[in-house]
């Protein structure tokens, strides 16, 4: 910013300044307002080649979803999907390093996050899980692209797992944190252990109407409780966590997520046409596609030990234990051993 000489001036041009910024946000609608905030956090990057200070939007049948594009235009497609309470920039570091490998990647806001919103008003703030991976395979037709390396963590694990299921066709190979994590209504109602119930809390304060307003009100100290309580020995920044957070003011985001975890509990029932997808789903269908599970060796979030869902993979597969204090959000907290993960699916996809 330039100085000048005479304080009058200077004075005058803040001012101008200042209502010349006035009347532009005084005339941009909310869904914009959450697209600038966007956009200014993410300046947060100096660099202007940075993809993620250049958001993209594609529409499906149901929503406008905000995404970044990361690599060369003729790379292998990668697709990464983010969990709850996290967002695209859970994968900016594997994005670059997939990106100078030559593969081009693609990281979506998932319904409810960031920039991505819905067409009609009228549409259901649905946040089941065969919705989500609908919300993928409509992404990838609207950018034409028959097949991808899938990735995910939390909801998106849940995600990319369901693509892999059901649409093999469409997932060259899967990534999977916390390895198999589709599940049914009908699973989800047998009790637990006290210990393992305990740890599912929010779960139950979501289920109540007080919870769905705390949420509402605290959003981010909500979340930021989250990642501190998923990733104990994770020391991320005041500044990493705010960036992350302008994507929780989506118009949409808290009955998504209320609505997901009632689902979960049988509390909604969820929309027809997601039905017959359930179904299958309940019966717990078999991964067939090359898949690499991946667990943090401190991870505080609710999670299966790798054991107990291997035989959920026929395909080819391996499992890694990915050690030094790595929580629940791992492609942010070991970016490299993503990224690795990535490149081994590959490999066991060129080989099949």
């Amino acid at each position: 910013m330039k100085s000048y000489s005479k304080s009058c001036c200077c004075f005058s041009g803040v001012i101008f300044v200042f209502f010349a910024m006035f009347q532009l946000f005084a005339l941009v609608p909310a869904t914009a307002q959450v697209q600038q905030r966007i956009s200014d956090t993410n300046k947060i990057s100096n660099q202007s080649d940075d993809p993620f200070n250049k958001i993209k939007q594609v529409k499906t049948t149901l929503l406008d979803i905000g995404y970044v594009e990361a690599g060369p235009s003729d790379g292998e497609p990668v697709l990464l999907i983010h969990g709850w309470p996290y967002d695209i920039y859970s994968y900016k570091d594997v994005s670059e390093i997939l990106a100078n490998k030559g593969f081009r990647v693609f990281i979506p806001y998932l319904r409810g996050y960031g920039s991505t919103s819905f067409l009609s008003a009228s549409t259901p703030r649905n946040g089941q899980q065969s919705a989500l991976a609908v919300d993928m395979i409509e992404f990838l037709d609207a950018l034409n692209i028959k097949s991808a390396i899938i990735g995910g963590f939390d909801w998106g694990a849940r995600t990319a797992d369901i693509m892999a299921a059901l649409w093999p066709s469409r997932v060259k190979g899967l990534v999977s944190v916390s390895g198999y994590l589709i599940g049914s209504q009908k699973g989800n109602s047998a009790p637990l252990k006290p210990k393992d119930e305990q740890s599912w809390w929010y779960q139950y304060y979501f289920a109540t109407e007080r919870g769905a307003a705390g949420y509402q009100v605290n959003t981010n100290e909500f979340n930021r409780l989250i990642w501190k309580t998923a990733s104990p020995t994770w020391k991320f920044s005041e500044e990493v966590f705010k960036r992350s957070a302008v994507s929780f003011s989506n118009p949409d985001h808290v009955k998504i997520v209320i609505d997901n975890y009632r689902w979960r509990l049988g509390l909604t029932k969820g929309e027809a046409r997601y039905d017959e997808l359930e179904i299958k789903l309940a019966a717990t269908p078999p991964i067939t596609v090359p898949s690499v599970t991946l667990e943090g060796d401190a991870n505080g979030a609710p999670h299966p030990e790798p054991g107990t869902y291997a035989i959920r993979f026929k395909g080819k597969y391996s499992h890694h234990t990915i050690t030094g204090g790595i929580g629940h959000n791992l492609p942010q907290e070991a970016p490299q051993a993503f990224a690795d993960a990535i490149l081994e699916v590959a490999d066991l996809s060129t080989a099949r």
